[in-house]
């Protein structure tokens, strides 16, 4: 199945956009008549076939709609500062998505090398990552702020921060709740300064570890999301 996005989709006739319509002849050589699937990006998929097939403008008939199957009522929040280079935060914004996050934050720490982010590009990562891994949502993606004005307006069920520590023992997975939303906070390269981490902890943020191993900033946002993922999963099931 090729999955395609259409924020404003509905029933009844809809036109692709002209970079889908693009991707639909030029690329899938799809034709009038064959089935497709949209997506709104906010957890609806729909149905129906063809009427139009051109790479300027491919016209379908909608039929049927209904919801997706990869929202497992509880949210997942990352937050991080973002890499040196732009391609790698790309990279966990693009396997962030194939999991199945609900949301991505970017702040800006004081050990920050990064300082401008291009909203638009990562997009572009999450809506072709939605796609590829036949999601029907998209993450919600929030624009770059500062890691104190983060902090003063973001919240969830439970809220962690991950940092290198040798006197934090609790590993994260071991403190998930599958019933409640988790967020955490991923530190720059740099990571966090002894004063952001108290001001997150006096926020109710529980300091955690990822494990022994000291991950990349990209590696640790990822692993994050994957054990908050795994773990609500197992102890839903």
């Amino acid at each position: 199945m090729n999955l395609f996005y259409l924020p404003e989709v509905h029933e009844g006739t809809v036109q692709l956009t002209d970079e889908e319509s693009a991707h639909c002849v030029r690329v899938l050589r799809m034709k009038a008549g064959d089935p497709v699937v949209f997506t709104d990006g906010q957890g609806w998929l729909y149905e129906g076939n063809l009427t139009q097939a051109d790479a300027r403008k491919c016209l379908a008939d909608l039929n049927s709609k209904r919801k997706g199957e990869d929202f497992d009522g509880y949210g997942i929040h990352v937050a991080l500062g973002p890499t040196k280079q732009a391609d790698r935060t790309e990279w966990f914004v693009e396997k962030a998505t194939e999991l199945g996050i609900d949301e991505i934050s970017f702040f800006i720490t004081e050990h920050s090398e990064r300082r401008h982010l291009q909203l638009d590009r990562l997009k572009r990562v999450a809506v072709s990552a939605m796609k590829q891994s036949l999601k029907s949502r998209l993450p919600k993606l929030n624009p770059l702020e500062k890691f104190s004005d983060f902090l003063a307006h973001a919240d969830a069920g439970q809220k962690f921060i991950a940092w290198i520590d040798s006197g934090v023992q609790d590993l994260l997975v071991s403190r998930i709740r599958p019933e409640s939303s988790t967020l955490v906070l991923i530190g720059p390269e740099g990571d966090f300064s002894v004063k952001e981490v108290e001001k997150a902890m006096s926020l109710g943020y529980v300091p955690v570890s990822l494990g022994p191993s000291r991950l990349r900033t990209e590696t640790a946002a990822l692993a994050a999301c994957m054990g908050c993922h795994i773990v609500k999963q197992v102890k839903q099931s």
